[in-house]
């Protein structure tokens, strides 16, 4: 296979319609060029005018002109505002969120862009660098199949001086962005002081690195279709089963990780390191109940005893205390006023309104909060007590307590009865029932 096999196979493809993303640069000026010249599709040019240099507007005329006279689709978008630091990151996301749109337009499931072999060898080098899983370290493929629609990149079987020549020869006209020459770009270090000494070693060293590349991918292939069926048995409802987790082979845990963190970021899957992936698995083999790793973009891994969970880190819990209504909601936990029920365990309240001050109150939990246990003499720490029943350290704050007005905790729903609760043979006045309101959903399933 080469490039023009790869073009010539677009001719068989069923697609009326193909979508070509192209800068106006070298690289993408020859792709267009030759599928103009020998592929028998509509071609649609989708070019997206970053508007970071002055030269942009000028760039997006020329290309409008040269696809109006070589009787080309021409689809453009000026990107007018960047909000996030990471501009490559937001350029990106904006970038294949326009071709996905031009895609859908002309119901074509074709994208074609321009990187060539040398940006292979670019991309290969930064994953070893920064870190990857398998697939990853493939770097960039001929054939990528995304979403609904398949990314084709003719070119990574030539060189950019191939390319270059091809321009030359065709008379094309074509722009240079200066950035890419910038040293502050791992991609443009590695282009200049290492990939000429590997041309040097052999000119045709980006098919060396493609045929890498496709061996790669295929162990990737097998390896995800084990690692899918290991995530259906570890990974369930947003959480990591410890238990059967830390029973895998290091290199499928590493990659049910992966794969866990790449569904969460999505289109910012490259800010996934290796260092993440280890540290989500030494979180597993931990032995304490309850940790907490930060992860990128305010994302957090939280262990409590048998399992991990991954959630948008929460602000300092903040106090809160409410009078006792009807229904209250709490967290996840409903608290319900009832006038009888038969139910003796701790998901119920019973009391005598002479033995407390009301009005009554829910609040969370403060530093040093204890509770006067039902049959027990003295006192016991509220803290204590969610250690005990295995709480997780993310709910703890947050968990509803039952206080009078004196401030004396009366009950921790579902958990715990103070001195205070009285047996359903002796006189009360108020009953009091607490459930997880994911209970109260399934009841309501049943009826």
């Amino acid at each position: 296979m080469n490039t023009e096999k790869v073009i010539n196979e677009l001719n068989k493809l069923t697609d009326e319609y193909l979508v070509v993303g192209v800068s106006a640069g070298p690289d993408s000026m020859a792709l267009l060029d030759m599928l103009a010249s020998s592929c028998k599709k509509k071609l649609v040019c989708a070019h997206i005018n970053h508007n970071v240099r002055k030269i942009s507007d000028e760039e997006e005329a020329y290309l409008k002109a040269y696809c109006q006279k070589a009787n080309i689709i021409f689809e453009s978008m000026k990107i007018t505002e960047y909000k996030e630091n990471n501009f490559e990151n937001e350029a990106r996301t904006k970038r294949y969120t326009f071709y996905e749109k031009i895609l859908d337009k002309y119901h074509s499931h074709i994208l074609l862009l321009a990187h060539h072999g040398i940006d292979l060898i670019e991309t290969v080098l930064m994953k070893i660098i920064r870190g990857s899983n398998l697939e990853g370290y493939a770097g960039i493929k001929v054939y990528s199949k995304v979403k609904n629609y398949t990314i084709v990149r003719p070119l990574l079987y030539m060189t950019k001086e191939e390319i270059l020549k091809y321009d030359e020869d065709k008379h094309i006209k074509y722009y240079l962005d200066d950035s890419n020459n910038d040293p502050k770009y791992t991609r443009n270090r590695i282009r200049k002081n290492i990939v000429p000494e590997l041309l040097k070693e052999d000119k045709d060293i980006h098919l060396k690195f493609l045929n890498y590349s496709n061996t790669l991918q295929n162990y990737y292939n097998y390896i995800e279709d084990v690692t899918i069926k290991k995530i259906k048995e570890n990974y369930q409802n947003n959480q990591i089963d410890i238990s059967l987790f830390n029973n895998e082979h290091p290199f499928i845990k590493e990659n049910i990780v992966f794969y866990i963190l790449s569904n969460i970021y999505k289109d910012k899957a490259n800010i996934i390191k290796n260092k993440h992936i280890d540290d989500i698995i030494k979180l597993a083999l931990n032995k304490k109940p309850n940790m907490l790793i930060e992860l990128p973009q305010n994302i957090v891994a939280k262990k409590a005893y048998n399992s991990i969970c991954f959630e948008k880190a929460s602000e300092k819990t903040k106090p809160y205390k409410e009078e006792l209504k009807d229904i209250n909601k709490i967290a996840n936990i409903i608290i319900k006023k009832v006038k009888d029920t038969n139910i003796d365990d701790n998901s119920v309240c019973r009391l005598n309104s002479k033995n407390i001050k009301l009005p009554l109150y829910i609040r969370n939990r403060k530093n040093g909060d204890y509770i006067e246990t039902l049959g027990l003499n003295g006192k016991k720490k509220i803290k204590d007590i969610f250690i005990e029943k295995k709480l997780p350290l993310h709910l703890r704050d947050n968990y509803p307590l039952l206080v009078d007005s004196d401030d004396n905790i009366l009950w921790i729903p579902n958990i715990k009865k103070s001195k205070y609760n009285v047996k359903n043979n002796e006189l009360y006045d108020i009953i009091l029932t607490s459930y997880e309101e994911s209970e109260e959903t399934n009841e309501k399933e049943k009826c």
